[in-house]
């Protein structure tokens, strides 16, 4: 995909999103601090702390004034595109040009794609 043929577009959670992340996320800290820490004694620990971390993270993603962005490319419906056959051409003109193939071979090739349009 070319460059000029992409927009930016960012990704972030809805409000709602949050509120479930920071609901479940406090269920998974007081599993933590009240089960898995008297039963597993470290790995509680450890489990408190990543359920701590993955819902504060998630929450100021819903809604923290400069959140961490997921972003994403994709192709603009309203950039030019190119026909399958001018790509297969290029295509074929990039391998003849590298001496990939025999000027023969480009010929026969190329008359093929032009039949088809």
């Amino acid at each position: 995909m070319d460059d000029r043929n992409r927009r930016r577009v960012t990704y972030r959670p809805s409000r709602v999103g949050g509120v479930v992340s920071l609901i479940f996320g406090l269920v998974f800290v007081a599993v933590g601090i009240f089960v898995v820490i008297p039963q597993a004694g470290w790995f509680g620990i450890v489990w408190t702390a990543l359920a701590a971390v993955i819902t504060v993270a998630n929450v100021y993603a819903a809604f923290g004034g400069k959140y961490g962005r997921s972003q994403i490319e994709i192709e603009d419906d309203d950039a030019p595109h190119k026909s399958d056959a001018q790509a297969r051409l290029e295509e074929l003109r990039t391998l003849y040009d590298q001496r990939l193939i025999t000027e023969e071979e480009y010929e026969k090739k190329r008359a093929e794609i032009i039949e088809r349009l």
